[in-house]
């Protein structure tokens, strides 16, 4: 890098790598946007226009740059992403929070909000994101998050404390972690399941199979579905009459997980769609 590059240049030069590697990333985000993070954190600051950084930290950048063009997900770099209003802590054993899965906790907390000392499931939650919303959304509410992942678990709990929001989380298999006096009391359970069928896995971007956690991409099912059926067959049980069960998925199987929610008992069973993100696909059904 020439020692006279001053930040935009340096900007310009970070883009073009990323595109160049276009090929290891899923681009879930904005190419300036991801070069200016990485920017900034070699810098330690916010980029002055015109400023023309130490040697040192053009060494830093590229090697961020690097990172990134070799697949590694930003939020890893960074150690960190935005999520809704909340500010999310995610390092390597934790799924990266998806922005689609926002729309997953807005769905939740609207169906929660003007009941009384509601209660809320997140399974599969990783590093917690739509727990953690949830409850900010409705600060009244008992929030719950499982996961089989300790590292996942333990970087939710660090996330919860940060944010100063009092959700409990716990390491076990779906329902298994939580506490007995739920069963029957909970008004909405949500997950973003591992859908990934096992044979379509290695057809991943290298930014999510090499880095991504194997059992947040898939269940070793062949059509993906393996966990859905399980919640959808023991989440009744966890429900209290007229409960939520909710699922985000990708489109092409939001019919298969409509089809089990109906065959399941549920009613009211739809497909919702986020209207600023139209490939999220929230499934819904209500205990009767």
């Amino acid at each position: 890098m020439n020692e006279t590059m001053d930040v935009d240049a340096l900007l310009k030069l970070g883009k073009r790598t990323l595109r160049a590697n276009a090929d290891n990333l899923s681009w879930t985000g904005n190419l300036h946007n991801e070069a200016f993070d990485l920017l900034e954190m070699a810098l330690g600051h916010y980029p002055v226009q015109g400023e023309v950084p130490s040697a040192a930290t053009r060494r830093k950048f590229q090697r961020l740059i690097e990172r990134r063009a070799s697949g590694e997900p930003q939020p890893y770099i960074l150690g960190w992403c935005e999520f809704g209003p909340l500010k999310m802590k995610v390092k390597q054993g934790g799924f990266v929070p998806r922005t689609t899965s926002e729309f997953l906790s807005q769905q939740a907390a609207r169906r929660i909000a003007r009941r009384r000392r509601p209660v809320a499931v997140d399974l599969a939650t990783g590093v917690g994101p739509v727990a953690l919303l949830v409850k900010k959304l409705v600060g009244d509410a008992q929030v719950y998050g499982a996961d089989i992942s300790r590292s996942a678990i333990a970087q939710a709990r660090a996330n919860a404390k940060d944010l100063g929001l009092d959700v409990t989380f716990r390491v076990g298999d779906l329902f298994a972690p939580l506490p007995g006096a739920l069963c029957g009391e909970i008004d909405v359970i949500t997950m973003h399941p591992p859908y990934v069928g096992a044979e379509i896995v290695e057809d991943l971007p290298a930014e999510i199979k090499d880095y991504e956690p194997p059992e947040s991409l898939t269940d070793g099912s062949n059509d993906g579905l393996g966990l859905v059926r399980r919640v959808v067959a023991e989440g009744r049980n966890w429900l209290r009459s007229d409960g939520w069960l909710m699922f985000e998925v990708e489109p092409p199987i939001a019919r298969p997980v409509r089809t089990l929610l109906t065959r399941g008992g549920y009613t009211d069973v739809k497909s919702t769609t986020d209207p600023e993100l139209p490939i999220t696909r929230v499934v819904i059904g209500r205990k009767p």
